[in-house]
């Protein structure tokens, strides 16, 4: 149905990217004390730019995914610290820290927003 098409492939899509992000400020978190270890973000200036944009793709049959969806993706990008480090990592915890409570903040909030959608479309189909 075009109803859950719509509704299921963004919510689908900004999860998957808050997902990526989560893992990579862990990632950097739980890599503050590494030598030489550069923390990373995902980028997410490019996926808002594709954001209209489809991609095609190619099922056995045509109900079986829509090809409107869009699937985005983004790109790694390294941080620049605010503070030198004399080992060379440039992970710095309390900043990477705020950047994953925001983030699960976040995620959670999108969470929020699909079980709304979800209820709506549970309403309607009981008739409320």
């Amino acid at each position: 149905m075009k109803i859950f098409d719509n509704t299921f492939a963004q919510a689908q899509t900004m999860l998957s990217l808050r997902g990526q992000r989560m893992e990579v400020l862990s990632r950097n978190i739980a890599n503050a004390d590494t030598p030489n270890f550069k923390a990373q973000d995902l980028d997410f200036s490019d996926v808002l730019k594709n954001a209209g944009s489809t991609t095609s793709i190619k099922a056995t049959h045509q109900n079986h995914i829509s090809n409107n969806a869009f699937k985005g993706s983004a790109e790694m990008v390294y941080t620049v610290p605010f503070n030198s480090s004399v080992d060379g990592n440039t992970v710095e915890l309390s900043v990477e820290q705020a950047k994953y409570g925001k983030a699960a903040a976040q995620y959670q909030a999108t969470l929020r927003f699909l079980e709304g959608e979800i209820s709506g479309i549970r309403k309607a189909l009981r008739g409320e």
